[in-house]
């Protein structure tokens, strides 16, 4: 599942460098440049919850096998659009893709019901998506730079050969949906979506608001400072790959201490990490270092909050996480729109730095006492 996890979110990285050389060949504003990143985002992460619901009910494998397989065909098929609406219309088949495989890929890797070493078994599943998502610029820019924007086609191999085997390799999950006491509960989902999952769900938005802020602005930010496309790329590539280590650190972290309490750190240093990545940029070395700072402290917040969220509802473990990773993805995907529209009137990089300290609200919702008054209610031998 970590494999499968890599590849998938690989292809969810390929837009943001591609983005200032879409934006010249189709004659686009940073606004409409930022809507097809965000079209991705959301189509990846909004219909999360109903995958999660169907893969709790019916099992797993089949979402968790054809999920990276449409996402990657469509993904990697953006180099034949020949106008915005059809590339919208590639994303977001693509990010349909991705939201299928998230809820099933995170059941299968947390195990919740086996207890203890939840946030270690996520780590190993998050590191393989944080791999992906580190590689997925360096290969998409490649691909365009040998052959072009049609040359993207060669990165949907992968999935068509690796999936099918993958396929045979998985356990269905019928036999936990059979042996499942009861279906998923969607009238207790909501119960505590209004209680401490909400919470949950709110630091999650936000900070993917922060983490696809930068993502999408960056390559837009150095090319506008005079930056080279490969330049961009490295940019995405540092952030990326010190995700790999954040979410390995957070699903240790979130084994071995409180975790309301390692969300409440790992945002306060996230603020001025991200200021200063935005700030400084890729051009020198110390900007490169506070990029990597702020990638690893960004992702290092996801472990703790999918383990807390499926420790919640543990029978409705795929639709927890589809709450607080696609649910409160897209969320935090609808405001990177407003941050484009801002930079087209103050410029990239201003807007940006504006955008960044909505942190405060993350923090503010870590915070609250009912994330802090034990764990007794969503506890299940950890």
């Amino acid at each position: 599942m970590s494999c499968a996890h890599g590849l998938n979110d690989a292809y969810a990285s390929f837009v943001p460098p591609l983005l200032p050389r879409i934006m010249n060949d189709l004659g686009l504003s940073i606004a409409m440049a930022a809507t097809l990143a965000v079209s991705f985002s959301i189509a990846s992460a909004l219909p999360q919850p109903l995958f999660g619901y169907l893969a709790d009910r019916n099992g797993r494998r089949i979402l968790a096998v054809t999920g990276p397989l449409v996402s990657g065909v469509f993904v990697a098929s953006i180099g034949f659009a020949s106008s915005f609406w059809i590339l919208v219309l590639l994303l977001t088949l693509g990010g349909l893709g991705s939201a299928a495989f998230h809820p099933p890929g995170a059941s299968y890797a947390v195990r919740v019901s086996e207890g203890k070493g939840g946030g270690t078994r996520y780590s190993v599943f998050s590191f393989g998506g944080s791999v992906g998502l580190a590689v997925g610029p360096l290969v998409a820019v490649g691909l365009v730079q040998w052959r072009g924007m049609e040359g993207l086609w060669v990165a949907m191999l992968p999935v068509l050969i690796l999936m099918p085997i993958f396929f045979f390799g998985l356990p269905s999950g019928r036999t936990e949906v059979a042996s499942a006491s009861a279906p998923p509960n969607l009238r207790i989902v909501l119960k505590h979506l209004v209680g401490p999952l909400g919470l949950i769900f709110g630091v999650s938005a936000t900070m993917a608001f922060v983490q696809r802020t930068f993502l999408t602005m960056e390559p837009i930010i150095v090319a506008h400072s005079g930056g080279s496309e490969a330049l961009g790329a490295v940019a995405l590539t540092v952030y990326l790959g010190a995700q790999v280590f954040g979410t390995v650190t957070g699903g240790l972290l979130a084994d071995r201490v409180d975790r309301a309490s390692l969300l409440v750190q790992l945002c306060f240093w996230a603020l001025p990490a991200h200021l200063l990545a935005v700030w400084l940029g890729p051009q020198t070395a110390l900007g490169l270092v506070a990029i990597g700072v702020a990638g690893f402290l960004g992702m290092a917040t996801l472990p703790p909050i999918v383990v807390m969220a499926q420790e919640m509802i543990p029978s409705a473990a795929a639709v927890s996480s589809g709450i607080v990773m696609g649910l409160a993805w897209a969320t935090g995907s609808i405001g990177v729109l407003g941050t484009g529209v801002l930079a087209d009137t103050i410029g990239p990089q201003l807007a940006t730095l504006v955008s960044m300290p909505v942190i405060v609200v993350a923090i503010l919702l870590a915070l609250h006492p009912t994330l802090r008054q034990g764990r007794p209610h969503f506890t299940t031998g950890v």
